[in-house]
């Protein structure tokens, strides 16, 4: 696997695991995801910067996926894809 996408895997993990559970803290669970890998300093600021991009943004996220695909009411989408979708249309925006 690519670097960058095992950060974006990883950053991917820690957002489905906050959608699974609110009640846990971001910063918790992407410390406990990042001491499971093996991963550059670059790479671990890489999938820091998507994981604190995507949390404040989720709503309006959400809004812009609901505003474009209407059919798809966001939360009977998949975590998995939600979470997917969120961190792709944050990177378009960065």
């Amino acid at each position: 696997m690519k670097s960058r996408t095992k950060a974006r895997s990883i950053a991917l993990q820690v957002l489905f695991e906050l959608d699974l559970a609110p009640d846990h803290k971001p910063g918790e669970v992407f410390q406990r995801r990042i001491n499971n890998e093996e991963l550059s300093d670059k790479l671990s600021e890489f999938t820091r910067e998507i994981v604190v991009g995507v949390i404040p943004m989720r709503t309006s996220l959400d809004d812009f996926i609901a505003q474009h695909a209407p059919e798809w009411p966001v939360d009977q989408v998949a975590v998995i894809d939600r979470n997917i979708l969120r961190i792709a249309l944050w990177e378009f925006a960065v």
